[in-house]
């Protein structure tokens, strides 16, 4: 099955903090999303399916510059924060910027989300919890 943007921003529309990601995550599955790759520059993702079928979401926000070095510790900082609700999006974005993130990957069968800087290193990678 194909997926589209549109169903994509129907299921993130529940989303309001990081505490909603593992349903989120469920919600895309049932669509038949495989992976899919947010950079954070400007925010765009580009969902793949299965058969190589692929589209990709317009930018989110106006372009972000990216620290070149990356802080591995402050992101993990960021992101734990974000994952109790203590953030919104944006600033979670923002912090991943500041912090050297040039991109994450979820990988749904893995039920993996890795962060990766400039240079293609991994950062950090997560597991997913179940919800």
């Amino acid at each position: 099955t194909m997926f589209s943007i549109d169903q994509i921003k129907e299921a993130h529309a529940k989303v309001k903090s990081g505490a909603d990601f593992p349903a989120y995550v469920q919600d895309l599955i049932k669509l038949g999303i495989a992976s899919y790759i947010t950079y954070v520059s400007d925010g765009h993702t580009r969902y793949f399916g299965k058969e190589n079928y692929s589209i990709q979401s317009d930018a989110r926000y106006p372009p972000m510059k990216l620290a070149k070095k990356s802080d591995q510790e402050r992101f993990r900082y960021c992101l734990k924060i974000h994952q109790e609700g203590q953030t919104d999006y944006p600033t979670f974005c923002k912090d991943a910027a500041a912090t050297g993130v040039e991109k994450w990957v979820t990988d749904l069968d893995k039920m993996t989300c890795t962060y990766f800087d400039l240079s293609g290193n991994k950062m950090l990678v997560e597991k997913i919890p179940q919800s």
